[in-house]
Parts: structure tokens; C-alpha cells; sequence
């Protein structure tokens, strides 16, 4: 039986858009502190997806609803989520980013818009993620950013936590990283890349994967700040793995420190590349490996 369109639905072969209706892509950046999560919630808890779909309605003079590459948690920033809507409304890509962002709350702003073939999806499509976690590794507590930055007052060795890391590269089951409400249909992830390096007081942890279950970053980052504490051994990372048991691992780690910085598409939609910040980290996708 043939799917039927709904709006922002993934299109299939032998499906198109409605005529009038097209596809629109927007890059969005948010400081999560503000907000309970990405996904929208019941009326009056403030959400990004809520935000971006109240504006978004006011510059097309209807309603809009969006799709994302991936629901981050409460607290938790992007620097570069994609989402996808579906609108009758005629509008520039310039009418999209100053429009929506005037309409939008400070803490949420749009970094690029542009069309996109039906075939787009902002979650189907994406090929892999990748996230920056961000320690502040110092004995003094940060005043500045503190809900930009996970604090860990204990010295962290990061040679010890990138030799921990390295046992989790490849295509595993993770259900030990996984949190207990995780919807996700199966436990089975491929990690491509998984980087540590300081800068200062930084410790950054830039990873890289075909898609992430429900907390699996912040549970990669507890299990690797327990190691570079010295609290356990870098091998201890392969028997958490292994046990696919997730009472095995360390807690999980704060939500400050974590971004979403970048989200890969096949070259034919076109999406752009763009710096993965946040804005005081230079470094480019894979710097922190080199």
C-alpha cells in the first residue's frame, strides 16, 4: 500500500510533495539551558522545537510543524541542528533567517534556510552525528558559562580516557551506554570517530557515530572521566562494553557540556559545511585527532 503524504513525512519512491508545498531546511544553534529538551511538550514547558515552530508559523502566516536530525535532552546545546518543514509560503532564504529570528526567544537563532528536494529528511537522511562534550577541568568551579561547561574538579589524564575511548570505535551493541527510556529499536551503533584533547582547562570530546541512543554520549563521558580520574583502568571501558549491561558503568555525565555540532547528508541536498564550534573552539570536524 502506497504511504500517504503527512507533512514533513519522509518521501518515498513514487511519492511527492502536494502541489504548492515545498521543502524547507533550516540550520538552528540553541543555548539549552533555557529549555526542557528539543521535543515538544505539553502547552507552556518551553522547548526549542515549540519556539521554532511559533515563529516559523508567524513569518508563513500558517501553522508549521518541523522535523530534526535528533532530540537532544534538557540542557543540552547545538551548534548545528538541522530540521525540515513543510509550507505553502513563498519566502527567501533571507526572509526565513531574519524573519524566524526576530520572532525567535535569545536563546535560539538560525544560521542558514534554504529549499531542499522532497527526498529530504532531516533525520532520515543523515548519514552520521557528531557531538562535542566539553569538560572544565579545574578544582575551582566555573562562575562563567557554568551552564555551557560540565565542571569536574578532579585532575583527568586524557591519554588514560582517549585509550578507553579506542575500545569503543566500530560497530557495537551499547546497551550499556543506553538510558533505561530509550525508544530506540535496537541497541546496535557504529562509533567512526572518537577524539580527546585539551585546550587549557578544556578537555573536549569530539565523537562521531551513524546515529546515538538516548544518553549514550553522556554515559561515553562518565565512563571516560571515571578512567581519566583514575578510578578505573582504560580496559575497564571494553568489559562495560562487553557486559552490555548498563548498571556496569559509571554515571552519567552532566548535560552542560554537550553539543550537537554537526549532522553529515549525502552531496546531492547540498547542505552546507559549516564551522562546528561552539564559537570558542576553532578547530575544524577531526582537529582534535590530529
Amino acid at each position: 500500500m502506497q504511504k500517504e503524504y503527512t507533512p514533513n513525512c519522509e518521501i518515498l519512491p513514487g511519492m511527492d510533495l502536494p502541489d504548492g508545498v515545498r521543502r524547507v531546511a533550516l540550520a538552528v544553534e540553541y543555548h539549552g539551558a533555557g529549555f526542557r529538551g528539543f521535543q515538544q511538550q505539553e502547552e507552556g514547558v518551553p522547548t526549542v522545537q515549540s519556539a521554532l515552530q511559533a515563529a516559523l508559523s508567524q513569518v508563513a502566516n500558517e501553522p508549521i510543524t518541523i522535523a530534526c536530525a535528533g532530540r537532544t535532552d534538557a540542557s543540552v546545546h547545538a551548534t548545528h541542528q538541522i530540521v525540515h518543514f513543510d509550507t505553502r509560503a513563498q519566502r527567501s532564504a533571507k526572509a526565513w533567517t531574519a524573519g524566524v529570528n526576530a520572532n525567535l526567544p535569545s536563546g535560539v537563532s538560525i544560521k542558514w534556510a534554504s529549499e531542499v528536494p522532497a527526498a529530504f529528511h532531516a533525520r532520515f537522511s543523515a548519514r552520521e552525528r557528531t557531538y562535542r562534550y566539553i569538560i572544565f577541568n579545574s578544582p575551582f568551579r566555573p562562575a562563567l558559562m557554568a551552564d555551557q561547561l560540565t565542571w569536574c574538579k578532579e585532575p583527568l589524564a586524557i591519554e588514560r580516557m582517549q585509550a578507553g575511548a579506542n575500545h569503543l570505535l566500530g560497530e557495537h551493541n551499547f546497551n550499556a551506554f543506553r538510558a533505561a527510556q530509550c525508544q530506540a529499536r535496537h541497541p546496535n551503533r557504529e562509533i567512526k570517530r572518537i577524539d580527546l584533547a585539551r585546550r587549557g582547562d578544556l578537555i573536549v570530546m569530539e565523537i562521531t557515530a551513524n546515529a546515538f541512543l538516548h544518553h549514550m554520549v553522556r554515559n561515553i563521558a562518565g565512563v571516560l572521566m571515571r578512567v581519566g580520574k583514575g578510578w578505573s583502568e582504560p580496559a575497564w571501558v571494553a568489559e562495560v562494553l562487553a557486559s552490555q549491561d548498563r548498571t556496569q558503568a559509571a554515571e552519567t555525565a552532566a548535560p552542560y557540556g554537550l553539543y550537537l555540532v554537526h549532522v553529515a547528508y549525502p552531496e546531492l541536498f547540498q547542505i552546507p559545511n559549516m564551522p562546528p564550534g561552539p564559537c570558542f573552539l576553532a578547530e575544524k570536524l577531526g582537529d582534535f585527532g590530529r
